[in-house]
């Protein structure tokens, strides 16, 4: 996944800082081909990385051009165009972020909140403490700047990107659907991406996105880009405290990926009080929303006007 913030950069991929000189590059590049070559007992897919991280910065030409290329999701600065709370306007700007196009004409879902605002904010936090105290950050949305940065800080704009590609999605679903974002989650601080209402039931959506692909293990998400992290389990643990706070009972729990993360859709089982949990492609997620899963009820009008009433008086939103 080259285009997202939080992959492993070429550099990183080859072992070396982004200020190598050329020789440098090249013996490390060597070094990394004959460790993980698959004929000595190296990973293929490892392997696979180390080429193309050659490929990208390989060459004096190939290298410049990478390094002066601009992230197409960063650079749309969704949130200096949406006013606080304004879930619509960081929606639409996500739109360039996903690579999708969404009508533009046609009833909406109803939208509340501002998708991917907390951890834009966090982001912009982060990116000014480690640039120093004291520094001035002209563009702090800059292709080397986000290069240059600790993954830990790349994530954190890889998120605040997948959600508001994630509402783009959910706004495209029509007047029938109700979507709240940066929800927050009983009281310990714990945080729900988006809770989406509509004919298929209630839905709370984690959006994510860590720049490398996931695999389903003894029932959490692990992948190198995750490094020991247990987001299902913290998932899990934010829609209980919100289902408890506000008396509600989830349809199931989605977790949305970029496409290249899965090679399949992941699901756990409903158990006990936790309700069914799915993990998707983003590609997927429309039509999850749309028309469910194979063998579940769909909520009747009247059901879905009264939790619809309940959310609103009792969900809050996240500044």
């Amino acid at each position: 996944m080259p285009d997202s913030p939080a992959a492993s950069t070429p550099y990183e991929v080859l072992g070396v800082a982004a200020t190598v000189g050329d020789d440098e590059l090249r013996r490390a590049y060597r070094r990394r081909l004959r460790a993980t070559h698959p004929d000595v007992g190296g990973n293929a897919v490892e392997f696979q990385a180390v080429q193309t991280a050659w490929e990208r910065i390989g060459t004096p030409q190939s290298r410049a051009a990478y390094d002066g290329h601009r992230f197409a999701e960063a650079d749309q600065h969704p949130t200096r165009t949406a006013g606080p709370g304004s879930a619509s306007g960081s929606a639409r700007a996500a739109g360039g972020a996903s690579g999708r196009s969404t009508p533009s004409s046609g009833p909406k879902a109803r939208m509340h909140g501002h998708p991917g605002g907390i951890a834009r904010q966090h982001y912009l936090t982060l990116i000014r403490e480690w640039s120093g105290r004291g520094t001035t950050l002209d563009d702090p949305y800059a292709p080397q700047l986000i290069r240059s940065a600790p993954r830990e800080i790349r994530h954190t704009l890889a998120k605040a990107l997948a959600e508001e590609s994630t509402a783009q999605l959910i706004s495209s679903l029509g007047i029938g659907y109700t979507a709240w974002h940066d929800v927050a989650a009983g009281p310990r601080g714990h945080k729900l991406d988006h809770v989406v209402l509509g004919p298929a039931g209630l839905f709370a959506i984690l959006s994510e996105d860590w720049g490398g692909p996931v695999e389903l293990k003894r029932g959490e998400l692990v992948g190198e880009s995750l490094e020991g992290a247990e987001p299902i389990h913290d998932f899990e643990d934010a829609a209980r405290a919100f289902s408890r706070e506000l008396r509600v009972k989830f349809t199931a729990l989605v977790i949305v990926l970029p496409d290249a993360a899965l090679s399949e859709v992941f699901t756990l089982p409903a158990r006990g009080r936790r309700p069914i949990l799915l993990v998707v492609p983003r590609s997927r997620l429309v039509g999850l929303l749309r028309e469910g899963m194979p063998g579940m009820s769909r909520g009747s009008f009247e059901k879905v006007f009264e939790l619809r009433s309940t959310l609103q008086n009792g969900v809050r939103l996240l500044d």
